[in-house]
């Protein structure tokens, strides 16, 4: 098995967005977005995207392939993300189980009101209600390391 960790190039964002139809069907932005991810024998498994807001950077659509889990995918791909653009505070919207793995890669529970408005409204539809939407905020600050 040949494994590679690295950046997408613009031109594979689209193999980045074949794997999130099975992650809410997301797209990937080229003016505002860097992917990051796992690529094993040739092949895409596992994505993290870094996006530009108005506010501030944005981690979301970390999501490994069914077949390729339990491999530490996921992780690798959120720490290259970090490596790259971990100079900057990022905020995610962890789902609930997934707390402690964020926590462990350097991320804090932070609440609602602490999220920039251009990440924050992107989950309007919550209605200030996280948590009942299975999301919590987090964030990590610029120049946290990994546990």
């Amino acid at each position: 098995m040949k494994k590679e960790v690295r950046e997408l190039e613009p031109g594979e964002f689209p193999l980045a967005e074949r794997i999130w139809t099975h992650y809410r069907g997301q797209k990937a932005d080229p003016t505002r977005e860097r992917v990051f991810g796992v690529f094993v024998d040739g092949a895409l498994a596992a994505t993290a995207r870094c996006t530009l807001h108005l506010g501030g950077l944005e981690m979301d659509c970390v999501f490994t392939l069914d077949e390729h889990r339990g491999h530490g995918y996921a992780k690798e791909a959120v720490q290259i993300l970090l490596d790259e653009c971990g100079s900057e505070t990022i905020y995610i919207h962890s789902t609930l189980p997934l707390i402690g793995f964020y926590g462990r890669l350097g991320f804090e529970p932070i609440p609602e009101a602490r999220l920039p408005a251009s990440i924050k409204e992107r989950f309007l539809f919550c209605f200030g209600e996280m948590a009942g939407c299975n999301v919590a905020p987090m964030m990590r600050n610029s120049g946290d390391r990994a546990q």
